[in-house]
């Protein structure tokens, strides 16, 4: 096991969490993940039977830890919260909102509770809040995003709180874990890079389109709305960058991004569909399995770290 903190408490041999990705993070690919020695994430912004019976699937699937992901904003959060502690769930990843409401529910269950951030402001709060560790994520990430970058965001709120944190936000490889740990972190949030594992349930199309993408192929779209998502570019960014010019109302963004996110997960439409990757896309060559994305991603950190403390005189 690596001397990490947040490895520690979760209980996993390698600090890293696959992302919670809406439509994508079920029960094989969480469990792939977890029996590589990470930790995996079942998406809960779906029905609550359906995520119950995905927890359920991954504890056949592995005897390791894995969490569940929670979009507070979502229709079903206050039901899979309640559930996750019916279930047994260890760890309770939140984005998209406050976890407070739920916080002493969870800690009864003695769930880990590990919401993601986008400023030092509410890593401050949620430290107050009780919870166990922070994940700042910069806004080159997939889906929705914040505003800071991942290098800006990371070590202000390393030195704001004392819980750990898990840097999250273009980090898919080697280089991008072994930077991570640099800024101070205890942990990494991978998700770009297990869009194209063998355990991912996306159409080979949507693989192909993170493949193929280059450094500029990312897009962040509806930011009138409120709630900006980062896409791979296709005919539907475009269509959103026709509603920005004219000023539509928000009713228009809602409406053209109503069931975008299954044309692209579900019917393998990459043109239509809301292509949900990171800026890291173009460093993404190959598919692989779970295992081996993380056995090589840590392997190359360790080189990389060597390699700077030979320059630094370290031996």
């Amino acid at each position: 096991m690596i001397n990490s903190k947040f490895a520690q408490m979760v209980k996993i041999k390698y600090p890293i969490i696959q992302g919670g990705m809406a439509r994508i993070a079920d029960s094989s690919l969480a469990a792939a993940v977890s029996n590589a020695g990470g930790l995996g994430i079942i998406t809960g912004n779906a029905p609550v039977e359906w995520v119950r019976e995905e927890i359920r699937k991954a504890k056949k699937l592995t005897d390791k830890p894995f969490g569940v992901n929670i979009m507070l904003l979502g229709e079903t959060a206050e039901a899979v919260a309640k559930m996750v502690c019916e279930e047994g769930v260890k760890v309770v990843t939140t984005g998209a909102g406050n976890p407070g409401k739920y916080i002493d529910m969870w800690k009864e269950y003695d769930i880990k509770v590990i919401p993601v951030v986008a400023s030092v402001a509410l890593a401050k709060r949620m430290e107050r809040a009780g919870v166990d560790a922070v994940i700042a994520e910069g806004c080159e990430s997939g889906g929705h995003v914040g505003e800071l970058t991942t290098m800006a965001l990371v070590p202000q709120v390393v030195d704001a709180v004392s819980i750990p944190v898990i840097a999250a936000g273009g980090i898919g490889d080697g280089r991008g874990v072994a930077a991570a740990f640099m800024l101070g972190v205890d942990g990494i949030q991978v998700g770009t890079r297990f869009l194209v594992a063998h355990e991912c349930i996306v159409p080979e199309a949507y693989k192909q389109k993170v493949l193929h993408a280059k450094d500029i192929d990312t897009q962040v779209t509806g930011r009138p709305t409120g709630h900006p998502v980062r896409v791979l570019r296709n005919k539907l960014t475009r269509q959103f960058q026709l509603l920005e010019k004219e000023g539509a109302p928000i009713e228009k963004y809602e409406e053209l991004g109503r069931g975008a996110l299954s044309r692209a997960v579900v019917d393998g439409d990459v043109d239509n569909g809301s292509v949900m990757a990171g800026q890291i896309s173009g460093l993404v060559c190959k598919e692989q399995s779970c295992e081996e994305i993380i056995q090589e991603m840590f392997s190359e950190a360790e080189k990389h770290i060597s390699r700077v403390e030979k320059m630094f005189g370290i031996e």
